[in-house]
């Protein structure tokens, strides 16, 4: 089938390191994938596969650290 267009909204953690390889997946089968996250986040590294749109957010890497 035809890829369709695809925007992923990732929580940092967990929930992305399980989401990042489907998406990767949907990448290659011809989707168009924007993945939308924070400037400051875990583990979210910007691979060539998809495009990244960043957005600002109010705390720093150390402070999202010391909340949890």
């Amino acid at each position: 089938s035809d890829g369709g267009k695809l925007l992923v909204v990732p929580m940092g953690g967990s929930h992305w390191l399980s989401m990042q390889h489907v998406v990767e997946k949907l990448s290659e089968r011809g989707h168009e994938v924007v993945v939308l996250m924070p400037e400051v986040s875990w583990q979210m590294q910007i691979p060539e596969a998809y495009t990244v749109k960043t957005y600002p957010v109010s705390q720093t890497l150390e402070e999202l650290d010391n909340a949890f």
